[in-house]
């Protein structure tokens, strides 16, 4: 049998990054794609292939897709892991960066899927692998847009696991904890800049605080530590439907499940104040 075929979305930092190096060392033939080439030059040394890929472009996405299919014939295992985080006042944040983070987050990683089904229905088997969040099961102040996608990703990931069990096609869900990233930096910038002043400039300066605090080390899971799950779901026998993974990410959701909604926001409202100082 010829090598897995592997593709990655958002593979030029952090988890997509890893993932691509982690599935490769395991043997899989993997396409890493990103809208920053330039960030994912390391990987081509490991035998990774790279591809421009910007999943709000269709044309990119059929690209990339088509690339695959013509040089390998078969795309066994997706991952959709491109995402970025959106924070800011639901009052304060312009409607188009709204729809951009839905395209992103959401849209992006249904019309990628969408491409390789085909495929996979013809051999009668295959892997989609989405990169939620366990910030798909609860919530945070500020944080509507970005919550909103991932909530959004854990339901149709449920729904899209059921409907393509009879062809062969396993879906998981990973559910990163707080990754050491550039990503907390990114989404505390954003934040400030939408609602750093206003109504909601205090909140939006404990948040920002708490986000900007991740991409120090011993803060936030490594990144390989996720990719570990990814690859975990990609070759398991039977995967898990779900991976949460990472620093606290038990701790958390087993927190949201049993306590009330009104309890759980006081806890939140001041975990965040005391990480915020």
């Amino acid at each position: 049998m010829p090598q897995h075929v592997a593709l990655i979305t958002g593979a030029s930092t952090g988890i997509g990054f890893e993932a691509a190096r982690k599935l490769a060392s395991h043997g899989l033939t993997v396409y890493a794609g990103a809208r920053r080439v330039e960030l994912m030059e390391p990987l081509k040394a490991l035998g990774i292939h790279v591809l421009a890929l910007d999943v709000t472009d269709d044309e990119s996405m059929r690209a990339a897709v088509g690339r695959v299919l013509e040089e390998r014939g078969r795309i066994d295992v997706l991952v959709n892991n491109a995402g970025y985080g959106s924070y800011g006042a639901l009052e304060q944040v312009d409607l188009a960066e709204g729809r951009r983070q839905f395209d992103v987050n959401v849209f992006g990683l249904a019309r990628m899927t969408q491409l390789v089904l085909p495929g996979m229905r013809a051999a009668g088997r295959g892997r989609i692998i989405n990169v939620s969040s366990i910030g798909g099961k609860f919530y945070e102040p500020l944080g509507a847009w970005y919550h909103a996608t991932k909530f959004a990703v854990e339901g149709m990931s449920d729904s899209l696991r059921l409907e393509l069990k009879p062809h062969g096609i396993e879906v998981c869900i990973i559910e990163p904890a707080s990754t050491l990233s550039e990503w907390g930096r990114i989404s505390a910038d954003g934040l400030l800049a939408s609602s750093g002043t206003g109504p909601y400039a205090d909140q939006a300066r404990d948040l920002a605080a708490v986000l900007a605090s991740t991409d120090k080390p011993g803060s936030s899971t490594r990144p390989e530590v996720i990719a570990e799950a990814v690859l975990h779901a990609a070759t398991a026998v039977r995967p898990r439907t779900r991976y949460p993974v990472g620093r606290g990410a038990a701790a958390i959701l087993t927190l949201r499940r049993l306590l009330p909604d009104r309890l759980y926001d006081a806890a939140v409202t001041l975990v965040l104040k005391r990480i915020a100082g």
